[in-house]
């Protein structure tokens, strides 16, 4: 990709006001996916958290709005918090945990973000859509910060002891990265979906215990599952969601098209990276520098 002659990038942060505005200024879509993610980040670093999504979104839809450029803004699946309206959808109300849990900075910063880039569009007419992602997942993804998936396939590819977090019963559904980019790309390409706020994932739900089972087996490995209280790695009082699982009816009426790749085609991908570009060798060293395996409860 970087040896494509139309391809060019910037390395910065999205705090360099003048930067982004230049940037801005050059092209016709701005995706604004800068942001603090990953439950154990959002923990230890609270304010980092909240800073960095409010006001990098704040920063973006500034420089958007002098030239009236069409914004795409990444928000969450988080924002439902402890919503147990199932298939969550684009209407319905957010219920978030107190603000003594810091769990829920994450969510309620993004929230924010949703409100401030709908407040441009209503007053300022900026182009905005809203799109709230649903774990999405694949190749190259970094476990660090506790995302669930590379964390299990690094762990199953060593043998190492595959962690869940809590009692494992929690289920998510995953989206393939392909799959979500190409569906940001018709968003950005149709009218009828500014101004909205569209779920984009895949709707297909499994528990984390049987995530880490299928990741197992997939991928050949004598791994033990291994559970661990949620107050063992994030503390007392930490909160977790049941289910999260996206209504796509909106998504498919506006662009109609909706993720599709099975899930064990994802995990054969990420191996498949792991594999190919990080010999064991590398993966022991990073389980290493990770002496703690995390799984995020996403």
């Amino acid at each position: 990709m970087k040896e494509h002659p139309k391809f060019k990038y910037t390395i910065d942060t999205v705090f360099n006001t003048p930067v982004v505005a230049e940037l801005v200024d050059c092209c016709d879509v701005v995706f604004h996916l800068a942001a603090a993610v990953g439950v154990r980040l959002i923990v230890d670093s609270p304010v980092h958290t909240i800073e960095t999504n409010v006001h990098g979104t704040e920063v973006v839809l500034r420089a958007a709005a002098k030239k009236q450029k069409r914004v795409i803004i990444a928000s969450t699946s988080e924002v439902y918090g402890k919503s147990a309206k199932v298939p969550f959808c684009e209407d319905d109300d957010l219920v978030m945990g107190p603000t003594n849990k810091g769990r829920w900075s994450y969510a309620c910063s993004k929230a924010l973000d949703e409100f401030l880039g709908l407040a441009y569009h209503k007053e300022k007419h900026v182009p905005v859509t809203i799109i709230r992602m649903f774990n999405t997942v694949g190749p190259r993804q970094t476990g660090r910060y506790g995302m669930v998936l590379p964390n299990f396939a690094r762990q199953a590819l060593l043998d190492e002891p595959i962690t869940v977090y809590g009692d494992g019963n929690q289920r998510r559904c995953f989206g393939y990265v392909l799959d979500i980019v190409e569906a940001m790309i018709r968003i950005a390409k149709s009218d009828q979906c500014i101004g909205e706020v569209i779920n984009i994932g895949n709707n297909h739900e499994i528990s984390i215990n049987g995530l880490a089972t299928l990741v197992r087996s997939r991928l050949h490995s004598h791994s033990e599952i291994v559970r661990v209280p949620y107050e063992r790695v994030y503390g007392a009082g930490f909160e977790d969601m049941s289910r999260r699982v996206p209504s796509l009816a909106k998504l498919e009426r506006l662009i109609g098209y909706r993720p599709v790749t099975p899930l064990e085609d994802i995990i054969d991908a990420v191996a498949s990276e792991m594999r190919g570009h990080e010999c064991l060798d590398s993966l022991n060293n990073l389980s290493q520098h990770l002496r703690t395996p995390v799984s995020h409860p996403v």
